[in-house]
């Protein structure tokens, strides 16, 4: 005889609902419970224009339309294969927690209610969700299960895809057909292990011989990548020579670069963007605000415009040393500057992209690792046609307090995309930036 499953009871956190607003469809046929206080929570972030506001605003209209006529002390089917949802009303500090914690914020009124649920339901498993580490520490040190959010997490950040492989000892033969063939040469002749698929990027080496080989899912052929500069942008190392080629790819329409500070991820990307500007209506450069120091826009003096000012200058440091490249004279320079003018060139916070067109654009989307999974998604699948979306990033060094290298949505979208045709990733490995800076990067 079968065994029946014992349900468990999941209690989610706020900062989950605002990183994924449809995760309570995420915990199997286990029941999911919402205490009021984070229904009070998320009303504090329903305005805005930001993908977290979005997020609070999204799943408030989920439960509305989930609950119907029914009362939220109910339990509410989530759907076929899948358990209930009921809000936790308050719930008095026992003395253990009144103890422990002497004022009455909301994590503590969520973890008043996670203790009450759990002396109330012994025979059931109680789990805490949360992506802030500091409330996980504080249920266990009250005896509560804690756990993060892991359903997007990549499942080993040490495996994670580079989109690069050095292959050593290759046969000669083959490295002198690169050379020979520019139409490519296929695949099976190179008998790699296993089959191929999407695009990935070889250093192939054999007794003082090399190239640099893209594979190609589409032809099945390997085709030998040259360094060239775009826009005024030479590339410094195999990496930059592959992540142009990927940027400069018809076939690829998304592309991911990773790497730490002072690589070229945004300055590649831009430069790609602009050599292709015949091909696009328009040149979007975009990131997500993520204040520093816990200290939000409205610590910042000046209007909104101002505000974002200190966000967005890095990006037009990019644009600045791609400028200085040419001339004033020059026709590459004079374009840049009337690009900027009729917006075909428009570097932006990612939230004021919102609601706009992406037909036919060269879309990037720089500091792409402080956005969760569900926000990469939602904004690829925005994506019109003809468009082209580049994510760039470190995921190394985030901002949000509840992403970490393996649940940000950079290392999500290299690591479920690898596979696909229409998908590049590269990881670049060298600061190019100066000698200072890369001195700096690995001692400090």
């Amino acid at each position: 005889m079968k065994k029946k499953h014992n349900k468990k009871l999941f209690i989610l956190d706020t900062n989950v609902l605002l990183h994924d607003y449809t995760c309570i469809y995420n915990f199997e046929e286990n029941d999911v419970i919402i205490p009021i206080v984070v229904l009070e929570e998320l009303d504090k972030f329903k305005r805005g224009n930001d993908q977290i506001n979005f997020h609070a605003r999204e799943f408030t209209r989920e439960l509305d339309k989930l609950s119907g006529d029914m009362l939220l002390t109910a339990n509410i089917p989530l759907g076929e294969g899948l358990g209930n949802l009921h809000i936790e009303t308050g719930r008095d500090f026992s003395e253990k927690v009144s103890q422990s914690f002497s004022e009455r914020t909301p994590d503590h009124r969520i973890l008043a209610i996670a203790e009450n649920v759990m002396n109330s339901n012994k025979d059931k498993t109680v789990v805490l969700i949360s992506k802030d580490i500091n409330l996980r520490m504080k249920a266990k040190s009250l005896g509560i299960i804690a756990q993060d959010y892991e359903n997007d997490k990549v499942a080993n950040i040490d495996d994670l895809y580079k989109g690069i492989s050095v292959m050593e000892g290759m046969n000669q033969e083959l490295i002198s057909k690169l050379y020979e063939l520019p139409e490519g040469v296929p695949a099976e002749e190179f008998k790699f292990d296993p089959e191929m698929k999407g695009h990935q990027f070889f250093i192939m080496k054999n007794n003082g011989s090399s190239a640099l080989a893209h594979y190609n899912p589409l032809k099945k052929l390997l085709n030998r990548v040259i360094k060239q500069t775009t826009y005024g942008i030479d590339p410094r190392n195999a990496e930059q020579t592959f992540a142009l080629e990927a940027l400069a790819d018809p076939d690829v329409q998304l592309v991911s670069l990773t790497g730490k500070a002072g690589t070229g991820k945004t300055l590649l990307a831009l430069a790609a963007a602009l050599a292709q500007h015949k091909r696009y209506k328009q040149i979007f450069l975009a990131r997500p605000i993520v204040p520093l120091a816990n200290r939000d826009l409205g610590f910042l003096p000046g209007d909104v415009k101002e505000k974002m000012e200190p966000y967005m200058q890095p990006l037009y440091d990019n644009l600045t040393v791609i400028k200085h490249k040419f001339s004033h004279q020059s026709p590459e320079f004079i374009r840049i500057n009337e690009m900027m003018k009729e917006e075909k060139l428009v570097i932006t916070p990612l939230a004021y992209i919102r609601g706009r067109s992406l037909s036919s654009i060269f879309f990037i989307v720089d500091e792409a690792q402080n956005l969760t999974p569900h926000e990469i998604k939602t904004i690829i699948t925005r994506a019109g046609e003809g468009t082209k979306m580049v994510f760039t990033g470190d995921i190394e060094q985030i901002d949000s307090p509840y992403l970490d290298t393996a649940s940000n949505g950079l290392s999500y979208l290299s690591d479920k995309m690898k596979n696909q045709d229409i998908f590049a990733h590269v990881n670049l490995v060298k600061g190019e930036r100066s000698f200072l800076a890369e001195l700096a990067s690995k001692l400090l």
